[in-house]
């Protein structure tokens, strides 16, 4: 890193000039940048600008922000993390052919924090490469069988990696309790860190309110919080395939798992065999299923409910996508599960395979 530093002070001394309070600037040159031309600055997934890059590498992005904004610096496929407001000049120095983490940056304390835990979301980013990687060469030649037990194990390998950058990130923003640790908390997994981010909501609520990505997460956080563990399950209506209507609230009294599927959803079906197990293990101790379909063609439904053996009780209003139980269950891929205790509150979420086994041995036995 020093020829970066070595580009750092040249940088300061070409581009010293005045420049107003009202704007930030950013002056930066990425080394070895191969044939990438332009530099994008995106706030979220919105693209806010752009620069090009000189023959040096060199570029200067000038914008408004009345308040810190949380930026990502896009060079190339590589992602830099910052946080600006106006008044910030700011010099940023990096090394595509190092990494992400070999970048470098002064006149930004906040940004500067990010960097710290740049290394954290590498690592994590890694995790993941490889292990889609290990699983796509596992994969082949694998029959359906073959392929969702693999699916189920690489599952558990994720969510078992994960918990580890989910404690980091917690432990960054414990330890920096300003919009560093706020970013950290905002790159996490809500499937799989729901209970520590919705903490954290309830943690920063009321302030940096003129924070637009601050407010989004805090109405996100809300919103799945009325969906979190320990929460009563929104009550619903739909029909059975014999037009009978129910109601979720009808299950009261049993230890009820809401099953979203559909006939033309493979996974779905791969795990329907699973479920079916384990209603006829548990079905005489207080243990029933409610499938809800997003199918929309009447008779792939009920050929599906014949051919997987689903004998419990099953509803659908056809609509798909565009039932309103999906979102009022905010569905967004299936199969999506909850099961629910006697009283209807939520105490567990998409428990597949061996893992929806293990809970009802546990509860039942």
């Amino acid at each position: 890193m020093k020829k970066l530093s070595i580009i750092f002070g040249w940088m300061l001394i070409f581009f010293a000039a005045c420049t107003s309070n009202e704007e930030f600037t950013l002056d930066g040159q990425v080394h070895n940048k191969g044939n990438i031309r332009t530099v994008v600055l995106y706030e979220g997934d919105r693209r806010l600008d752009s620069a090009f890059l000189n023959e040096r590498g060199e570029f200067r992005i000038q914008r408004v922000a009345s308040h810190p904004r949380l930026f990502t610096l896009g060079v190339g496929d590589t992602r830099y993390h910052l946080i600006l407001q106006n008044g910030d000049r700011v010099s940023f120095a990096a090394d595509l052919s190092k990494g992400s983490e070999a970048y470098e940056i002064t006149g930004s304390p906040l940004s500067a924090k990010i960097k710290a835990f740049a290394a954290t979301i590498a690592e994590k980013e890694r995790f993941q490469s490889e292990l889609e990687a290990s699983f796509a060469e596992e994969s082949t030649g694998l029959d359906n069988a073959g392929l969702l037990n693999l699916r189920q194990q690489f599952q558990r390998k994720y969510r078992e990696g994960m918990k580890q950058y989910t404690a980091a990130a917690v432990q960054f923003a414990n330890e920096h309790d300003d919009l560093a640790g706020f970013y950290a908390m905002n790159t996490l997994d809500p499937e799989l860190a729901e209970a520590e981010m919705i903490a954290y909501a309830d943690r920063i609520a009321g302030r940096w309110d003129d924070n637009a990505r601050v407010r989004q997460f805090l109405e996100e956080m809300a919103r799945l919080k009325r969906l979190a563990i320990g929460q009563p399950a929104p009550d619903f209506e739909s029909l059975t395939p014999h037009n009978q209507r129910v109601k979720l609230s009808d299950f009261r009294g049993k230890y009820t798992l809401v099953d979203f599927w559909a006939s033309w959803c493979v996974p779905c079906r791969e795990e329907n065999p699973n479920i079916v197990k384990q209603y006829h293990a548990y079905k005489d101790k207080g243990f029933t299923v409610l499938g809800v379909s997003l199918d929309g063609n009447p008779g792939s439904w009920m050929r599906a409910i014949k051919e997987d053996d689903l004998e419990w009780t099953q509803v659908s209003d056809l609509q798909q996508w565009g039932s309103e139980v999906v979102g009022l269950y905010r569905i967004k891929a299936i199969p999506t599960s909850y099961l629910l205790d006697p009283q209807g509150i939520i105490i567990a979420k998409n428990l597949r395979g061996p893992e929806l086994g293990a809970f009802l041995k546990k509860t039942f036995d």
